[in-house]
């Protein structure tokens, strides 16, 4: 007689779905196009802003608004889509964002202003969005099977980190031979695959259960992180002032605002529950801390190689993927090591390797070997890669299974943000250093445009300088290239510091955490034999039950 089992409420489990097979895995082809292309869109442009500020001449200010508002966006709509998707249908929302996606790529590919740049990568970061969620929820019903879902995964989470360091590249093999637009116009072509395939290879899924949108609570999301980035911007770059305050007091209270919201909605966007458990929320943080430092500092290491050092975009492309390359095998170490030792001390190791990394590179000047660049920047890489694969591990380790897709949502909101203020941080720091550097830089006479121009950014420099005669414009060059690395000494410190209080916190707060709560923790029926949270993955049926095992 076959054995039947049962869940908490006395309904019997549903059959085994069969291995998933090869439409599944071409299905799982399909999806990894949109990841790679979000996660390119994060780092594509470091080596086009010394073109792009050429043709847009745009302030210090505008470039940081060009490079971070895509993350911004993407960070601050994660949840928001996630949360929609399960109401309209997750393959209807991918597709509808990779349609936006691809449209906002030609307008952002002839933009004619930075303001136009700015507003077109806004529209990438909305569209971003829609897809990153989207792709993670779909993996979950195309792969039933524990094991073929978990290797589905970790091939998703690869392509995501892929894309970033093949973005520069990328980047610098386009810039070689196109204009800077063209660097977007590379998005298209995989929109429009993904468009024609993704109707036939993959399922719908919406949950009929999951209630009304809670658009206030999207309102206040938003409300909360803009005027934050606002005012941390503003006050990194010019000081204490009124309007940047004010504007990081609306988004604080927004920010309260929008907790109350989700602990008192009947349909929350977000399960706050999640962060009560200390391997959850203190991973998150970790995870935003580790990218707030290696995408902060990545945009000086780019811009060094380029115009410090005077290399062509293709070259300093490949140059920049070595230390990426290099720490391909931290990871499972970082794993292995965890599998010995308590993993807090593992992953304040790993940020104590990052700070022993931008130490080195704070003693960077113009004139130093190029060894020493790559090798500085693979330690501290080694280091945050150690941090950023052992938090993921953790907090979807002591998520309960029910909370997986939210708990996701919430790991890709922190690392998005944790990127995105440290080029707004970080970027302002080293800005504001490059600005000081050269007051009394610049050669008498020097009409105001291009006095203004110079001080701003060192292409900016770099471009008067190409116009000034002999002696005077090399004069320039070498002065904005001294006043650039200053403010990248200045960075990279600042980041070393936090590194080095984050080891501190992941002791004091990780140590004995384990990666799964035990049986009758973490929900009612933990433990119990409850029945999947899925409703793709529960036979057929339109609602979900609660506390479940995969």
């Amino acid at each position: 007689m076959p054995f039947t089992s049962y869940t908490s409420s006395g309904a019997p489990l549903p059959a085994p779905r069969p291995p998933a097979g090869r439409r599944e895995w071409t299905a799982l082809g399909v999806l990894l196009l949109p990841c790679l292309l979000v996660s390119m869109d994060v780092s594509v442009l470091y080596f086009a802003v010394p073109f792009l500020t050429q043709e847009l001449e745009p302030s210090s200010v505008q470039q940081l608004w060009i490079l971070d508002v895509y993350g911004f966006v993407l960070a601050g709509l994660l949840i928001t889509m996630g949360a929609l998707g399960d109401r309209i249908g997750r393959r209807r929302l991918l597709l509808s964002g990779a349609l936006l996606f691809g449209l906002a790529s030609g307008v952002a590919a002839y933009a004619q202003t930075a303001e136009m740049l700015i507003a077109a990568r806004a529209l990438l970061g909305i569209g971003g969005a829609t897809l990153m969620p989207s792709t993670l929820a779909l993996i979950r019903n195309l792969f039933h099977d524990a094991k073929q879902r978990g290797k589905a995964v970790a091939i998703w989470s690869a392509a995501m980190m892929g894309g970033i360091a093949v973005g520069p590249v990328l980047s610098g093999a386009l810039l070689e031979h196109f204009w800077w637009g063209s660097v977007f116009l590379i998005n298209a072509p995989a929109m429009v695959l993904l468009l024609v395939c993704g109707p036939l290879l993959l399922p719908e899924f919406k949950n009929p259960a999951a209630g009304r949108f809670d658009l206030p609570g999207s309102l206040l999301s938003l409300l909360a992180m803009l005027p934050v980035v606002y005012g941390i911007k503003e006050i990194a770059r010019n000081g204490l002032s009124a309007l940047p305050v004010i504007a990081l007091a609306v988004g604080l209270l927004a920010a309260a605002a929008f907790v109350h919201r989700q602990r008192t909605a009947r349909h929350p966007m977000l399960d706050m529950e999640l962060f009560r458990h200390r391997g959850f929320s203190v991973s998150v943080l970790m995870n935003l801390l580790a990218m707030f430092a290696i995408v902060g500092c990545a945009v000086f290491f780019t811009q060094y190689l380029q115009s410090v050092r005077g290399m062509s975009p293709m070259e300093a492309a490949l140059w920049n993927l070595l230390p990426t390359l290099a720490v391909g095998g931290m990871a499972p170490m970082a794993t292995a090591l965890a599998q010995r030792m308590d993993r807090a001390y593992v992953i304040a190791l790993g940020f104590t390797v990052a700070a022993a990394g931008f130490l080195w590179l704070s003693w960077l000047d113009p004139g130093s070997a190029l060894w020493y660049v790559l090798v500085a920047s693979s330690v501290y890489a080694s280091g945050l890669v150690m941090v950023a694969s052992l938090g993921n591990e953790l907090a979807l380790g002591v998520a309960p299974p029910e909370r997986a897709g939210s708990a996701s949502a919430v790991l890709e909101s922190g690392s998005e943000l944790g990127g995105a203020l440290g080029m707004a941080i970080l970027g302002s720091i080293g800005g504001a250093v490059y600005r000081g550097g050269m007051e009394g830089a610049l050669p008498a006479g020097l009409p105001a445009g291009a006095a203004d121009a110079a001080r701003e950014t060192l292409a900016g420099a770099a471009a008067v300088a190409q116009r000034l005669p002999g002696q005077a414009g090399e004069a320039l060059l070498t002065a904005a290239r001294a006043a650039f690395t200053d403010g990248l000494q200045t960075a990279v410190l600042g980041a070393a510091g936090m590194m080095v209080c984050a080891a501190v916190l992941a002791v004091a707060l990780l140590r004995g955490v384990r990666t799964a709560e035990p049986a009758g923790a973490g929900t009612p029926d933990a433990g119990k034999g409850a029945a999947v949270t899925d409703p793709a993955e529960a036979a057929g049926s339109a609602t979900a039950t609660p506390g479940s095992l995969s």
